[in-house]
């Protein structure tokens, strides 16, 4: 942190906005146009606040609802769903309202960014303190998510489409979105780890009086070393504000760390078209919706294992004391996966690391589930989940660009759209998570979960095998099966950057004209 802090100050010193190209603030890039590692590095920081909230918020807040606030499974659904459905609407009106944003002394992007940032930390806060009216809990709840959800779009959506701002080459998007991803699954890492610990240190103490009202004989113990600890569930809540409130801190640092040190450049100022004229745009793009689409299942899988990964921990294998480590082994696997999977892709091709990197954990999501529950199991097959939930987290955003760039080489008069792009991915990603978490928590209601039960229902446990193996291996492939039609390769991809490359060089050399013309005049 004290190198990034001179990194920045130095950048900041050296660096100054010229007549022709103006920043949000000072980083440094070379003659070439070439980022520099610190201004890709102040770039991935700024990703790090969406993964960590979304991974305390994804392996937790189910839980949290049921055996913390203790609230009925449906209720829990509903919130859930509303919460994610909500957000994914917000995301393409705030992607259109980005796009119609005018450039300011601190950029188009930037101003989204920050004045979100305060009021999206105290939302979330809010979220994990449970109020202390019982009538009243689901209203709560139900609007402190979906405002949360609204700000963290604010600061998302322009924060994704930054990635064609920060540099107009090709490679050195690619670069800055590999060392996104890293700081991204290292965000997920640091989250699980803050809330895992923090909150795995005070877990609320389940109810053994509720296997009385299960059928004898119908119900698996967590192993007869279980004992009831003396742990309060006021605790146990108090845990949970102290967690958010320490990613609340790392969510405004990482927040200043982007606005101190990553240059947004500026670009022609082009009168947006409406709404839905947009939207029409968009989703009449052929490569985008074989994209998203293909991206669409495989991100409902990975949200389906990620949401319900906790609940089987806990229930289905019997190792209460240990989920919270488990899925920290997820998150480290993935984080020292990404290099490998961007030398990957560079070598090989995006397509062929999208088959062979998010097939990986399909074997072990299968093995997970038909053996005897075994704790070094466990701990291997999330290695080997890690792996992929890498490659899940870095090829969509790595291959959104190559989208973004086909589109302006079919349609050179169209520009200032980039936002409407990736707002509309992060919709249907989003859309994918409500449903995911919707169905998984009507599916454990209807199966008879047991809140704070000490053990849950045979149907309960077949249930969280169904949404943890055969439910995410069937939308895998079904993703790949719609990305086969992907027409983007590596022959096309190269073929649109040449191509950019010229149509910008003819821009600025019409540029140059008019100026001596104006000059001559």
């Amino acid at each position: 942190w004290v190198s990034l802090a001179r990194c920045v100050f130095t950048s900041t010193e050296q660096s100054r906005p010229s007549s022709m190209i103006k920043s949000t603030s000072c980083t440094r890039r070379d003659n070439t146009g070439r980022l520099s590692m610190c201004s890709k590095l102040c770039y991935a920081i700024g990703g790090a606040p969406y993964q960590i909230t979304g991974s305390a918020l994804g392996f937790f807040l189910q839980i949290y609802l049921l055996d913390v606030a203790q609230l009925d499974p449906l209720h829990a659904s509903i919130i859930l769903f509303v919460g994610r459905a909500w957000d994914a609407v917000t995301d393409p009106t705030v992607g259109f309202l980005v796009s119609r944003s005018r450039w300011t002394r601190c950029g188009r992007m930037m101003p989204w960014i920050l004045i979100s940032t305060p009021f999206a930390v105290l939302t979330y806060f809010l979220i994990w303190y449970v109020p202390p009216v019982e009538q009243g809990k689901v209203l709560w709840y139900l609007v402190f998510y979906c405002l949360f959800q609204s700000l963290q779009t604010c600061f998302h959506v322009p924060y994704s489409a930054l990635t064609m701002f920060i540099s107009m080459d090709q490679k050195e998007r690619d670069s800055a979105t590999a060392y996104r991803m890293t700081v991204e699954v290292l965000g997920t890492v640091v989250g699980t780890a803050i809330q895992g610990q923090i909150v795995g240190g005070a877990i609320a103490p389940c109810l053994p009086g509720d296997l009385d009202v299960l059928d004898n004989g119908n119900s698996t113990l967590l192993g007869s070393d279980f004992n009831i600890t003396h742990i309060s569930l006021d605790e146990t809540k108090q845990a949970y504000l102290i967690a958010s409130a320490v990613i609340c801190t790392m969510y405004v640092l990482c927040a200043a760390v982007l606005f101190l040190g990553v240059r947004e450049q500026e670009v022609p100022y082009f009168e947006p078209m409406s709404f839905f004229e947009g939207m029409r745009m968009v989703m009449g793009y052929g490569p985008y919706v074989k994209l998203v689409m293909g991206f669409l299942f495989t991100s409902l899988a990975f949200m389906l294992l990620e949401g319900n990964f906790a609940l089987f921990i806990t229930y289905t294998l019997g190792f209460r004391n240990d989920f919270q480590n488990i899925l920290l082994v997820i998150m480290l696997s993935g984080t020292l996966s990404i290099p490998f999977w961007q030398w990957f892709l560079i070598r090989f091709g995006k397509k062929t690391a999208v088959y062979i990197g998010i097939t990986w954990a399909v074997p072990f999501m299968i093995l997970i589930v038909c053996i005897e529950s075994s704790l070094i199991v466990a701990y291997v097959v999330s290695v080997a989940a890690g792996v992929s939930v890498a490659a899940a987290f870095l090829l969509p955003w790595s291959m959104l660009p190559d989208v973004v760039d086909d589109f302006k080489v079919k349609n050179p008069d169209s520009s200032g759209h980039e936002a409407i792009f990736y707002s509309f991915y992060v919709f249907f990603t989003k859309f994918a998570s409500g449903i995911s978490l919707g169905i998984s928590t009507l599916s454990l209601d209807f199966a008879g979960y047991v809140t704070r039960g000490c053990s849950q229902p045979d149907a309960v446990n077949l249930t969280l095998k169904v949404l943890v193996s055969p439910a995410p291996v069937v939308l895998i492939f079904l993703g790949l099966f719609i990305f086969k039609t992907y027409p983007i390769d590596e022959e096309r991809r190269q073929g649109n950057r040449k191509l950019l490359q010229e149509m910008r060089e003819s821009d600025q050399d019409s540029e140059t004209e008019s100026t001596e013309l104006g000059s001559a005049v």
